[in-house]
């Protein structure tokens, strides 16, 4: 069973299609992309499959629930980072962790806070207000948060925003072995950098609509992720269609 299944996934808000007939088909396992310029559908598709947003039309598994029949399902057995989003100013990093935590009904959320903070190099700012944390430091601790309970199924929307290079390496090689243990991580991004570098595999879209899908290890010699972006997305903004991201 994929652990993210969609089909003939469309969304409108009133005129404006943000999604047209979205068929897309995630093996557990993958660390895949959803890779398009700003307003292409990628939030909305998230917004979708994580239940915080019903489809015009079509269909989606998550894990093998339905986002819409059952939303509260999906959002128990799966991490979520949505894009731009912190942990409240009023808490530190310990007690949203630990809200997090008894949420997911961890049986030892101070192990594993400790763990994540440690990963995400953030354990000396544990009882730091989180108004006083540096935005790349939120937005590690907004990490942690995703994958505190080691769910099967990571959303993640723009995952290195505000984060120095080195965090960021060490971020990419945490997604790398999650998935080597199995799991999945669904990544949002406009960066093709972070796509191709990063991911198995890459759904491009453009105006709400898929328009191409690509390995980026399995590119043709000389050819780049980048050609192929900016050809397939020309070609769908030969007749604009209007999306909200």
């Amino acid at each position: 069973m994929p652990a993210i299944e969609t089909a003939e996934l469309t969304k409108r808000f009133g005129d404006l299609e943000a999604l047209a007939d979205l068929s897309l088909s995630v093996p557990e396992g993958e660390l895949f992309a959803l890779l398009g310029p700003n307003g292409s559908g990628k939030t909305t598709t998230i917004e979708i499959l994580t239940g915080q947003l019903e489809p015009t039309s079509g269909t989606a598994s998550v894990l093998g629930h339905d986002p819409v029949a059952d939303p509260l399902a999906v959002r128990r057995a799966v991490g979520i980072l949505p894009e731009r989003e912190d942990p409240p100013s009023f808490l530190t990093p310990r007690e949203y962790l630990e809200f997090v935590g008894a949420v997911r009904n961890l049986s030892d959320v101070s192990a594993s806070i400790d763990d994540w903070a440690d990963r995400f190099e953030f354990r000396e700012k544990l009882d730091t207000l989180a108004t006083d944390l540096s935005e790349g430091e939120r937005q590690r601790v907004m990490l942690a948060a995703a994958f505190v309970h080691e769910p099967d199924l990571v959303f993640i929307d723009e995952p290195l925003v505000n984060l120095d290079p080195l965090m960021q390496e060490q971020i990419k090689g945490h997604f790398r072995e999650y998935c080597e243990r199995g799991n999945t991580v669904f990544l949002s991004t406009h960066f093709i950098e972070v796509a191709e570098e990063l991911c198995t595999r890459v759904a491009i879209v453009s105006d709400g609509r898929l328009v191409a899908e690509r390995n980026p290890q399995e590119l043709d010699d000389g050819e780049r992720l980048l050609d192929v972006f900016r050809e397939e997305v020309g070609k769908s903004r030969a007749v604009p269609t209007g999306a909200t991201d």
